[in-house]
């Protein structure tokens, strides 16, 4: 039986190794064949490119994802690192800069927040004062004010500056003094100057100070900000109430009208209406029904401008470095106007001020000694005549409205992408006349 098992298995074994022969010999006669070889050939190699496009594809894509999410790390704000990349150090980004090609170029930076966690990275700040000691912070959230008054103020203006403080309550206003005389120790006796904020440089403007310690980042927890000059009336002011009327009128940029004795009204559409709440254009000669062009519409001063957050931070980017005096903003200040300007600026009448006009950024009057004309002593006789260094300020002051104006004709035109909504007033709109302190 045994033998007959193995007998049993032998045939079974030399018919596979015929069909084994057979497969092989079909496959070398295939292989013989160099058309078939190049077929195989083909479909391996295709293979293969397939395979690694699409392994490189998923790597690019994986790399792409990274980097978008990367660029909303802070608060959903995108990052655009190139905007960072390869300036000048002492560049000033207007276009009047010098550039040489001696200057030291800034490597390209990384975008925030690619070297921190997500969670320790804090986009903005604020100006709520800290306590060294321990504290609740719920109770300091809920004690942040909503509201800003920045003035640039001088030691001469101190109970001027005083009134209009006492208009703004310190449980909603953070109140922050630039000193352009350098003096802030004579301002500590009132109540209030203990809680503010005071910062000083000598001899600057309110505007120099707004560009360099309002960025939008730093003022960010207030919706609204007042940046004020110091020789203003306010009997007939109060900040909560006018705050309401912004509010109810749908202003993102408003000033209080100006009461008819003010010092100086520059353009009528300031001037307070009585039996108005507000206004946001005027009918004059010079400016007939339905035109639209500023300052006939959407137009405010840079006297005593309010701003909600939204408008502050295009305004802030408006601001030149070095164009201090702030002149020909107030004829622009339209396009930061979060929708028409012609609906979302406006003169608040039922909240008014009163200009005083007090010169006093440039110094006092003082005279100036020369020598007296055909005289041959003139080294020993001298006559005396009054030298005004506000005549200085003023001529700067027409400069620069000169140089902003030119500036923004420049940007407008070398900008491919930005389309002028108020292209069709423009050229009416360009301020050549008087100036404004």
């Amino acid at each position: 039986m045994a033998l007959m098992g193995v007998t049993h298995h032998f045939p079974v074994h030399a018919e596979q190794r015929s069909v084994q022969q057979s497969s092989l010999s079909k496959w070398r006669s295939f292989c013989s064949q160099s058309k078939h070889v190049l077929y195989v050939t083909l479909i391996v190699g295709l293979t293969l490119l397939l395979s690694t496009i699409f392994l490189n594809e998923q790597l690019s894509m994986n790399s792409i994802m990274d980097r978008f999410a990367a660029s909303f790390k802070t608060d959903g704000s995108s990052v655009k690192a190139n905007h960072l990349c390869d300036l000048p150090r002492n560049s000033t980004n207007n276009p009047t800069s010098n550039s040489t090609g001696d200057e030291t170029r800034v490597p390209c930076a990384k975008q925030i927040g690619e070297d921190l966690p997500r969670g320790m990275i804090v986009a903005t700040t604020d100006l709520q004062m800290r306590s060294l000691y321990e504290e609740d912070e719920r109770q300091v959230q809920k004690a942040m004010t909503k509201y800003l008054l920045a003035m640039a103020v001088g030691i001469k203006q101190k109970k001027v500056v005083d009134d209009i403080v006492q208009k703004f309550p310190l449980n909603k206003f953070t109140i922050m003094l630039f000193h352009y005389d350098g003096v802030v120790d004579q301002w500590q006796d009132l109540a209030w100057s203990n809680q503010s904020l005071h910062i000083v440089a000598l001899h600057q403007t309110k505007w120099w100070y707004a560009k360099r310690f309002m960025h939008p980042d730093i003022v960010d927890q207030y919706d609204y900000i007042f940046l004020w000059d110091e020789d203003l009336g306010v009997e007939n002011f109060h900040a909560e109430r006018y705050l309401e009327i912004m509010k109810a009128e749908g202003l993102e940029i408003s000033q209080p009208a100006l009461d008819p004795n003010s010092a100086e009204v520059h353009h009528r559409i300031t001037l307070r209406h009585p039996r108005l709440t507000a206004h946001k254009s005027i009918v004059t000669n010079s400016c007939p029904t339905g035109r639209k062009a500023v300052p006939c519409t959407g137009y405010v001063e840079v006297m005593a401008p309010v701003f909600s957050k939204a408008a502050w931070k295009c305004v802030w980017h408006m601001i030149q470095n070095d164009l201090v005096h702030g002149w020909g903003i107030d004829f622009k200040i339209g396009y930061c106007a979060q929708g028409l300007r012609s609906e979302k600026v406006g003169v608040i009448d039922a909240e008014y001020i009163l200009h005083k006009g007090i010169p006093s950024l440039g110094g006092p009057h003082v005279n100036k000694t020369t020598p007296a004309e055909n005289d041959p002593h003139s080294e020993e006789v001298m006559s005396e005549e009054v030298y005004d260094p506000r005549k200085e300020v003023r001529k700067k002051s027409s400069l620069e409205l000169i140089t902003f104006q030119r500036r923004w004709v420049k940007a407008a035109r070398d900008d491919p992408n930005w389309e002028d909504p108020y292209k069709a007033y423009a050229e009416a709109e360009m301020y050549r006349g008087k100036g404004r302190g």
